[in-house]
Formats: C-alpha cells, sequence, structure tokens
C-alpha cells in the first residue's frame, strides 16, 4: 500500500508542475459551465501593463492568466491625437491553432511583450484593442484599455510588470513532487546512512529535529537560488513568448528526451569528475552532529544530487526558466528540497518506521519518471507537429510502456504482475486507436478514434432563428414572447466566437436538441459589433461574452439555474432543455 501512495503521489505532482508549460488549448467537448463564477472578469484574465517608454520605442506586457488566451490577428495600438506617430508593433510568431470553422489563426498564452517603435516624443494616451477566449470555451468581446505615455525620455522602468506567476497549489505539487524524487533507487537507500553522518546517533528528541533541519534548509535553499537564477534567465530572454518558436520548443522537447534517457539508465548526468571529487573531499572532512557541519553537507549535497534527482531537476530548470519569474522560481526549488528532504526529518524524528523498505519497486518509479518526461517532451512538440503526428507518438509512448510492463508476455505471472499485464494491454490497445485515429485524420488523444456524426433529418432550419443586434429589439422580442405565452431561448452569438460556430452547427442542430426545443421562440443576438449598446447588455445580464444560452419561461422571467455559459456538448444541453422544459 506504501509502493502503491509514492507511485500516485509522483505520477500526480510531476506532471502538473509542468502545467504552465504545456498550457492546453480549446477543447471542442467540454461539458455545460453554467455560471459566470466559472469565468475571470476580462482585465483579470488578460492583464496589461507598460514595461517600458524610451524615445525610440513603448514596451508593453500581456500576462493571459491559466486557462485563457489572446489573438494576434485582434491587436490594435492607436495613439490619441491621432497625429502622434506610432511604429508597427512587433509581435512574435504566436501559437498556430486550426479550427474548423475559422481556419488557421495565432494565439498567445502566458506572457506576451509587445514592442511599439517610436518617433514622436510628445506626450499621448495609447489606445490598446485586444480580444481573447478561454479555453474552456467563452469568447470575450474586444477590449479597449487606454495607457497614459509619458512626453519626457525618462525610463517608466520594469518594475511594474511584474506579474506573480506561482500559486500555492503549484507550490505544494513541487513538494510533493521532491517527495516522490526520494522513492529512487539512488536516493531511498542513502537515507540510513545520510542519517548516520548527519546525526551522528542522535536520532528522536530536539536535539535530532534540530541537526536534520539544519541539513534540510541549506540543501532547499541551493536549490532556490538555482530556481530563482533560472527565472531570471528565462525572464532576460523571454523564454515564455519565445516558446512559441519551433527554434525553442524542439531543443526543450529533445532536453526533455535526454533526461528520460537517463532516467532509464541508458546513461548517467552528473558533475564533472574534477568538481565533483573536491566536493567529496569537502564532506569527507566535515564532521557530522553539530549544527554547522550539518549545513554544510547539505550545501554540498544539493551540488551533488544523484543521477536519479539530477534529470528531473534539470526539467525542473527549464520549466521555471520558461516561466520568467524569478521569484516563483526560487520558491518552487525550496518546496522541492524540502519535499526531498522531508524522508529525512522523519528518519530523525525517530520516525524510519514509517518509510517505505528499499526493493525493485524502486526502479519502477525511476522509470516511471523517465515516461513523464517523455510526455512533457510529446506535449511541447504538439506546439508545432501536426495533430496527427501528436496523436502518433502518444501512441507510440502508450505502446511502448504497455510492451515494458508485459502486455504480449502470455505465461503464468504471479496476481500482482498479472494486474501490471492487464494495465499493459489497455495501453496497448490506446496505443492501436491513437495510430489508427491519426491515420484517420483524428487529433484528439481524449477521443482517439472520433465519432461519426449522423445528420438528422430535423435539423434546425435557419429561418426558425430570429437574429437580433441592438437592446431594444431583444426588449421587444422578449415582451412579444411573454405576452404570447410563448417560452424563448437565447443565444448569444458573434462571428468572432469560435466556441458560438461550435455550438451552432453541432449543438443546436442535434436532433434530440431540435426535439426538445420544439415549440420555444428562437433568438439570437448578434454582438459581433461589441459596441457601447451592446457591452451595457451583457452587464444588465452579467455576462462577460458569448457563448451563452438563456432560457425565458411562458411569464417572460428567465430560468437562471438552467442558464448554460461557455461551450457544452449536444447531450448535456439536451439535458438542460429537458430540466427546463420541467420549470417552464
Amino acid at each position: 500500500m506504501r509502493r502503491l501512495l509514492c507511485l500516485l503521489l509522483l505520477v500526480l505532482a510531476l506532471p502538473a508542475s509542468a502545467a504552465g508549460l504545456l498550457d492546453t488549448r480549446p477543447s471542442t467537448t467540454l461539458g455545460s459551465i453554467n455560471n459566470s463564477a466559472d469565468f475571470l472578469p476580462v482585465r483579470e484574465a488578460f492583464q496589461l501593463s507598460l514595461v517600458d517608454s524610451t524615445p525610440q520605442s513603448i514596451k508593453l506586457r500581456f500576462v493571459a492568466t491559466e486557462g485563457y488566451y489572446l489573438y494576434r490577428h485582434r491587436f490594435q495600438f492607436r495613439a490619441d491625437p491621432a497625429d502622434v506617430s506610432l511604429g508597427a508593433a512587433q509581435l512574435p510568431p504566436g501559437e498556430k491553432k486550426h479550427d474548423e470553422y475559422f481556419g488557421d489563426v495565432e494565439v498567445y498564452h502566458g506572457i506576451l511583450d509587445v514592442e511599439l517603435p517610436r518617433t514622436d516624443q510628445r506626450a499621448f494616451t495609447l489606445a490598446v484593442t485586444y480580444q481573447g477566449c478561454a479555453d474552456k470555451g467563452l469568447c470575450y468581446p474586444p477590449e479597449t484599455e487606454r495607457l497614459s505615455i509619458d512626453g519626457s525620455s525618462d525610463s517608466v522602468g520594469s518594475s511594474g510588470a511584474t506579474s506573480k506567476n506561482w500559486s500555492w497549489r503549484e507550490l505544494a505539487l513541487f513538494f510533493l513532487a521532491g517527495l516522490g524524487l526520494t522513492f529512487t533507487p539512488c536516493v531511498l537507500p542513502m537515507l540510513p546512512i545520510l542519517s548516520g553522518v548527519v546525526l551522528r546517533g542522535q536520532v528522536g528528541g530536539v536535539r535530532g529535529f534540530n541537526l536534520s533541519l539544519a541539513y534540510v534548509l541549506p540543501m532547499a535553499a541551493c536549490f532556490a537560488l538555482l530556481g530563482a537564477l533560472m527565472g531570471m534567465f528565462g525572464a532576460q530572454l523571454n523564454l515564455q513568448a519565445r516558446l512559441q518558436s519551433a527554434w525553442v520548443l524542439v531543443p526543450f522537447a529533445m532536453f526533455f528526451a535526454v533526461f528520460a534517457l537517463a532516467m532509464f539508465g541508458v546513461f548517467e548526468l552528473k558533475l564533472p569528475q574534477a568538481i565533483s571529487s573536491r566536493l567529496d573531499r569537502i564532506a569527507g572532512r566535515t564532521e557530522g552532529g553539530s549544527l554547522w557541519g550539518a549545513a554544510v553537507l547539505g550545501v554540498v549535497s544539493s551540488l551533488l544530487v544523484s543521477p536519479c534527482v539530477s534529470a528531473p531537476l534539470a526539467g525542473a530548470l527549464l520549466y521555471i526558466s520558461a516561466s520568467g519569474d524569478a521569484l516563483g522560481g526560487g520558491l518552487k526549488l525550496f518546496m522541492l528540497g524540502l519535499g526531498m528532504g522531508a524522508p529525512l526529518l522523519l528518519v530523525a524524528t525517530g520516525g524510519a518506521a514509517w518509510l517505505p523498505k528499499s526493493g525493485p519497486w524502486l526502479v519502477y518509479v525511476k522509470n516511471a519518471i523517465g515516461v513523464l518526461l517523455l510526455g512533457l517532451a510529446i506535449g511541447l512538440l504538439s506546439r508545432v507537429l501536426p495533430g496527427q503526428i501528436t496523436l502518433l507518438l502518444i501512441g507510440l509512448l502508450a505502446g511502448g510502456v504497455g510492451l515494458f510492463m508485459g502486455a504480449l508476455e502470455f505465461v503464468y505471472k504471479p496476481p500482482r504482475k498479472r494486474l501490471g499485464q492487464l494495465l499493459g494491454m489497455f495501453l496497448l490497445f490506446y496505443a492501436l486507436a491513437c495510430w489508427y485515429g491519426a491515420f484517420s485524420g483524428q487529433t484528439d488523444p481524449l477521443n482517439p478514434i472520433g465519432q461519426s456524426r449522423v445528420v438528422a433529418d430535423n435539423t434546425q432550419d435557419a429561418s426558425d432563428w430570429q437574429t437580433v443586434n441592438t437592446p431594444s429589439d431583444l426588449d421587444r422580442v422578449l415582451a412579444d414572447a411573454q405576452s404570447s405565452g410563448t417560452p424563448l431561448l437565447l443565444d448569444w452569438y458573434a462571428d468572432w466566437c469560435i466556441s458560438c460556430k461550435v455550438i451552432e452547427h453541432e449543438v443546436l442542430n442535434d436532433a434530440k436538441v431540435v426535439e426538445r426545443l420544439k415549440g420555444y421562440r428562437l433568438i439570437r443576438f448578434d454582438i459581433t459589433a461589441s459596441n457601447a449598446e451592446q457591452r451595457a447588455l451583457l452587464d444588465r445580464y452579467k455576462l462577460f461574452g458569448p457563448p451563452a444560452l438563456m432560457f425565458f419561461g411562458k411569464d417572460g422571467v428567465e430560468r437562471a439555474d438552467v442558464r448554460v455559459i461557455g461551450e457544452i456538448n449536444a447531450t448535456d444541453f439536451a439535458e438542460r432543455v429537458a430540466k427546463a422544459n420541467d420549470r417552464i
């Protein structure tokens, strides 16, 4: 049971810690999102700040919150007064995204720096227009912010652009990742030896705890220093924005693949012999049993990490460098070090009996880390490779793991290994599904085979829908439906809303949805223009943007409990219509 718990901690911690690097893209298979609290206001989802203003250029920074993205083609920059001259905005290449209804677009996740060449030294107001969406399926109307640009030649400085790129959840996940790294064949067997050197037999009590803490804290502090340096390095290169380029993504993916090979035992990652031998001599001359000696051993140990730790540690450093956050990087690796040192604290306080015993299962933990690193490499490559190729690589990884777990070894095995073989057969079956889907044009790893779309005879006719685009027209339609005692469905739509197209073609035309909407008056409010009147209407109904689907009863009152905000699939919406029918 303890072994299973360790494996679960490792598998859950490492992928989640890399979520900021492998931002997911919008899915068209999400379930319903039914209240505005699930989405941030537009200026919280997308934070704009003035980084620097010089006589030559203006530098702006956009920070898209995790789960949100900005469109490259929707940026506009205007000066007020209009005779102030600005050069063309310098935007880095975006993440390429193909949409079934909109074609090829480019989007930005995370941090985006934009530079505007400047030739006029007068003070002016810069109007910045941008537009973005949430991965969960909500598109915001175009938003305009105004920034005051000083006419002096003094630089604004970059301090105002500092953003918090970490959360307590991330710190906890790094702690769990560090704890998981302890349960590797290179580290766990060393705990008794290490405790003997540091504690010198002083196990238990306040003295033992203080000695182990004096060892763990300096070790974690060294990790934190490495994290802060990598965060500063990444911020100077703006790797978050550059990660949209294949010239950066491919080398990063190769690094993760190399780290994975190290975890599989192909070779060892370690310091050069000249440096490691000198550190070994320092450690050998250091006496344990004292707080100072324990601290020195902690610093040396952080530099002499074992091959089982160095590969995941290098991967974590790459991830932190991409975030460009020195403070967050330092805190994350500090928590990683604390996690690695937690078992030693347990040993020092007399709790060694709670630790799992060494055994062959440690090799499986090491191999599992290697598989996760390969998964991260594929995730990076997915941004520049066609979806079918990514699906092939995912299938290759799943099939390899399945074969390693003995999927095709049809010989007698004890019950525990038979369970592993069953899991391996499932992974092999999933790999075959991925390969079949890739050659069939599918791209979704969660649904590799895909499903055929059956066009029903009773789909909605376009004439069944009445389109309005002004608040007065909408009020009139709602009043007419109320006076005639007709239930009404209101669909908030815009031409620039990808999810609106998905709902229009795949949800509202579904046979079951059409059947259940019989008797409704179908109204579509077109907010494409996104003018002041339409924005005021969004505020009236407490909406951030399309898509949204609202049900009004025969009495003209909205049934707020069945309101749908964001993208939804046909099955879930049909259930929502049935629920609405019970209340209308």
